[in-house]
């Protein structure tokens, strides 16, 4: 699974960086590429000599030292890597990583890659638990990257605890698992998906209009992993400010009776709905041509309902897969499974806005996916592409034995 892959080795200073030297060998005697950029501590446990000999590979230690005047050696390194991984990981990294800054070789390209980011801490075990390197732990989970956790034993500080890097042979199976799943995720090539996201926007007046507070990250997080996953993805997205993943055609609405629209037109030919958009209920019955201007009494909106795209797509189905969402405060499971049901749904995801690291606008969900054969999973504190990535796990099972459309 290494083979002919990329792998960008971020080295920080602690005991642990003789473990790396050994992983340089290993990720090379398996036929990765490897590249390594040292911090001035790490240089301080194993020369750069090393890893130069062991990678066969330029080391990089100095942001403005470049070896190759024609390229800016920390773009162009982030840009080369199929993955990095950043092993060990001291507290000092985490804690740069998470907050931002790039004063180093290591933290500026780590803001310059597009690439998967792996991260193995390793550390005294108080450290380790401290709330703050828990907090910037989680902070760079939500930011998508994976962690690999360090193992519990004997530490050079003297301790016994949780604190020693894992072991290479364990950090390399994290990597070979990774990119398995790589080479799997192609299974949803040439099906069609839609996926909708984002808010809508009902106008009241030139200058107003109702809306709710969706960002739309979690559906773009969907589309971006169907296209990765090889699907043809369609996003049919209310007014965000989010750029379009690469991949996917994209189809901007404004209003709910837009996005019916643009839905229905393209429903007889797809085989996957996930329906991700928070669409409003009610739109203004009146609309005016011309500000309203203040008043001095009370102003009334007389509401009506929009056409519900769910419950429409419900009736029609054929043999495609819907996943709807349900974005609820209270009674989670109970109204989730009665909106699977009314609207004749395969799945639905469900959270409760309300608590912490769930919801609008954030770059992290909690979850729970409810199936129609009664099952339900689980999700914890992830990250929306993870999210996404474990949504696309369970709705492509769905897809075996089905009769495709002509893609």
């Amino acid at each position: 699974m290494l083979k002919d892959k990329k792998i960008l080795l971020c080295v920080s200073g602690g005991v642990a960086v003789f473990k790396a030297a050994a992983l340089t060998s290993q990720l090379s005697q398996k036929g990765a590429t490897v590249k390594v950029i040292m911090t001035e501590s790490a240089k301080k446990f194993v020369t750069p000599l090393t890893f130069q000999a062991l990678s066969r590979q330029n080391v990089y230690d100095d942001t403005f030292d470049e070896i190759n005047p024609s390229k800016i050696a920390h773009i162009d390194l982030a840009e080369w890597a199929d993955l990095v991984l950043v092993a060990p990981a001291t507290a000092n990294m985490i804690g740069k990583l998470a907050n931002g800054i790039a004063d180093d070789m290591i933290s500026t390209t780590l803001l310059a890659t597009t690439a998967p980011v792996w991260i193995a801490p390793a550390m005294n075990g108080n450290m380790y638990n401290h709330p703050a390197v828990q907090k910037n732990m989680k902070t760079l989970t939500s930011f998508g990257y994976r962690f690999i956790e360090p193992n519990e034993g004997y530490l050079a500080c003297g301790y016994v605890g949780k604190g020693r890097l894992s072991e290479p042979l364990e950090i390399i199976s994290y990597l070979e698992q990774f990119f398995a799943e790589g080479q799997i995720e192609q299974k949803l090539k040439n099906k069609k998906i839609i996926v909708t996201a984002g808010p809508t926007q009902e106008t009241i007046d030139p200058v107003r209009y109702f809306t709710n507070r969706s960002s739309g990250k979690m559906g773009y997080a969907i589309a971006e992993e169907a296209a990765k996953w090889g699907a043809d993805v369609t996003l049919i997205s209310g007014p965000t400010n989010l750029p379009t993943p690469q991949h996917v055609h994209r189809v901007d609405t404004k209003t709910a009776q837009d996005m019916y629209d643009e839905v229905l037109k393209r429903y007889s030919d797809c085989d996957v709905v996930i329906k991700a958009a928070a669409v409003a209920d009610y739109r203004p019955k009146n609309i005016f041509t011309e500000k309203m201007k203040k008043q001095p009494n009370d102003w009334v909106v007389e509401m009506e309902r929009t056409k519900d795209i769910l419950a429409t797509l419900g009736e029609k189905k054929e043999d495609q897969i819907l996943v709807g969402f349900a974005a609820e405060t209270e009674r989670v499971e109970e109204y989730a499974r009665g909106k699977m049901e009314r609207k004749n749904l395969d799945m639905i995801v469900a959270n409760n806005v309300a608590e912490a690291g769930s919801g609008f606008q954030g770059d992290t969900n909690i979850v729970t996916i409810y199936k129609k054969d009664g099952s339900s999973l689980p999700l914890p504190l992830l990250s929306k592409n993870e999210v996404a990535k474990r949504l696309l796990m369970e709705i492509e099972p769905l897809l075996e034995g089905k009769s495709y459309n002509d893609c």
